[in-house]
């Protein structure tokens, strides 16, 4: 796909008053249309919300988009959320990029609203100018056998190979001494009960 085929939609969330009470995201909207490949951008209160991603799904259709700009928060929060929104509209999810002006930008920058706007294009140029060389993934579903090794038969090493067990996980627990217990095991007593180490 070359570049002037470009369909590129930027959703901007205010989140609530996260990103809001700091930027005004209609101005990075207005900001994403003038980026390369960018037919539509827009606003919401809560991009993750239904009515967000009922947006998202509807521009898709309506633009004809072929990639996704979402400028919300972090990657770790709602990266599926938007991805998965992304499938159902029936484009390929890695053909989304989320943009953090939340964590990485407002919140850091509150005091300085000026800079938060001006890093906030910046971020939103940057996620432009990724999703525009980004290539359709499709994920691997790969065997995976059930088991795990732990590595010392310390206190430590029993309490999680026990662990492991409880989880119904085939668990092998290797030991370098002839008897497991680790320092615990050279113990007398211990404090403050006294008690019998082992």
């Amino acid at each position: 796909m070359t570049r002037e085929e470009l369909r590129i939609g930027v959703f901007v969330c205010s989140c609530g008053s996260n990103i809001a009470s700091v930027i005004d995201p209609a101005e990075v909207a207005a900001y994403a249309r003038t980026l390369p490949g960018v037919v539509t951008a827009r606003t919401n209160l809560y991009m993750c919300g239904d009515p967000g991603q009922n947006a998202i799904k509807d521009e898709i259709a309506a633009f004809k988009l072929n990639r996704v700009v979402v400028a919300a928060c972090s990657v770790r929060m709602h990266e599926p959320t938007f991805r998965n929104c992304v499938a159902e509209a029936g484009l390929n999810p890695f053909f989304m990029e989320l943009a953090n002006i939340r964590e990485q930008d407002t919140w850091v920058h509150a005091h300085e609203p000026e800079r938060a706007l001006l890093k906030a294009k910046e971020i939103v140029a940057a996620a432009v100018a990724k999703v525009s060389y980004v290539a359709p993934l499709t994920p691997l579903t790969v065997p995976v056998t059930k088991a795990a090794m732990v590595i010392g038969g310390g206190v430590a090493g029993i309490s999680a190979a026990l662990d492991l067990g409880d989880m119904g996980i085939t668990t092998y627990l290797v030991e370098k001494e002839q008897s497991i217990g680790g320092t615990m095991a050279q113990l007398n007593k211990t404090f403050p009960t006294m008690d019998c180490s082992i």
